[in-house]
């Protein structure tokens, strides 16, 4: 072997020992999302159960929110698959009436409008509010009408719907907004030391 062999030996050994450093960095990231998926995906999951109601036939909850964080740190395709995930353990662990996938397809859909609206961004109020008016008018007003007309054929557009959509929309804004806001300034110090 000669030196120039040598030395690109040399090269090819430093080279993958670097990329198994780089390898393992990635590793540990890709476990850490994990992780942190998977709490906020339980944290939902127990959300779901917790609820204040609002006369008889509304109440303000807070299962959006985990889904939101994840958007807000990993982005729209994990947000949403992990609102499918979340939806489908909540339904294997309290069954309600039968599964519909529509429900499923709206927690997708929620996650990705997180996502695409919070993940890298600087959370102010009107970023949280069209948000939840985007989330509101697709999922609350068009999707879900929709899933209950198929299913037992309920009238599309009811005066409760809409009323419950208007009262919920500020309760919901100023939630997210306030827990958006102390869980930017965590991650952003969080940052700073490591």
């Amino acid at each position: 072997m000669d030196m120039d062999e040598k030395l690109q030996v040399k090269k090819k050994v430093i080279k993958g020992a670097g990329s198994t450093k780089q390898d393992a960095v990635t590793a540990s990231g890709r476990t850490k999302k994990l992780a942190v998926t998977g709490l906020f995906i339980a944290m939902n999951l127990v959300l779901n159960q917790v609820t204040i109601p609002i006369g008889t036939t509304m109440e303000i909850g807070f299962a959006f929110i985990p889904i939101a964080l994840i958007g807000y740190l990993y982005g729209p395709l994990t947000a949403g698959l992990s609102g499918v995930v979340a939806d489908i353990l909540g339904f294997m662990l309290r069954p309600a009436g039968f599964f519909f996938p529509g429900f499923t397809l709206n927690e997708f859909i929620v996650g990705v409008l997180c996502g695409l609206f919070l993940h890298k961004k600087t959370i102010t109020l009107w970023r949280v509010a069209l948000l939840r008016l985007t989330n509101t008018i697709i999922i609350s007003l068009i999707l879900t009408p929709t899933w209950l007309y198929i299913m037992y054929e309920t009238p599309f557009v009811t005066i409760p719907r809409i009323i419950k959509a208007v009262v919920k929309y500020p309760i919901d804004v100023t939630l997210l907004y306030l827990v958006l806001v102390a869980f930017a300034k965590y991650v952003e110090k969080e940052r700073k030391v490591h």
